[in-house]
């Protein structure tokens, strides 16, 4: 295993409301020194939750939703922040419910993925989420979520979607897919 950069030093140069930005200097094990930067969120970091909730035994559900990052409305799967004192499974079927609509009676933690851990410091925790139910909570979103649904057979259509950008996203569903293949509940 390789030995971790030491961190000379290490300081906050930019913050908005959301998110931090902070330098790093290190010295690797080869004695060379470098400055990177990182985004960092703001607060403690409870992390986030994505969840791939089945609405039956080979379609997943998606939402659609604004997103200040790509200026466009995207499909994804429901996601969100996990709250302080929420674990992770409580985390998924609260913003299941506040997104699509449903809770599920069966929740299962799957993965943790990262956006892009060359600069970001986040990750989520991704779960399956099956045996849904209708119910809905009010969350912190500024309009209604459309819902949608994919059909896991149908991954590789689903790249080239207009709106469908987030490899998260994308990554969760083939593991879900993969899982449940493997466990017979889902064939190809």
């Amino acid at each position: 295993m390789r030995q971790k950069p030491t961190v000379l030093a290490r300081e906050i140069v930019a913050s908005s409301r959301l998110f931090r930005v902070e330098e790093l200097q290190l010295r690797f094990a080869n004695g060379v020194e470098r400055t990177y930067e990182r985004l960092v969120g703001k607060g403690a970091g409870y992390g986030a939750v994505m969840i791939v909730a089945m609405a039956d035994d080979e379609h997943a559900l998606l939402v659609e939703e604004y997103c200040g990052g790509t200026d466009d409305y995207q499909l994804s799967l429901p996601k969100g922040l996990i709250e302080p004192g929420e674990d992770v499974l409580a985390a998924a079927n609260r913003e299941l419910k506040e997104e699509a609509g449903f809770g599920a009676r069966q929740l299962e933690h799957l993965t943790e993925l990262s956006l892009s851990p060359g600069y970001m410091s986040q990750k989520i925790q991704v779960v399956l989420a099956c045996d849904l139910y209708e119910e809905s909570l009010p969350g912190d979103e500024p309009e209604p979520m459309r819902v949608d649904k994919v059909n896991l057979r149908e991954l590789s259509s689903l790249i080239q979607h207009p709106q469908f950008s987030e490899g998260r996203a994308l990554a969760a569903l083939y593991l879900a897919r993969d899982l449940l293949i493997q466990r017979g509940s889902f064939s190809l």
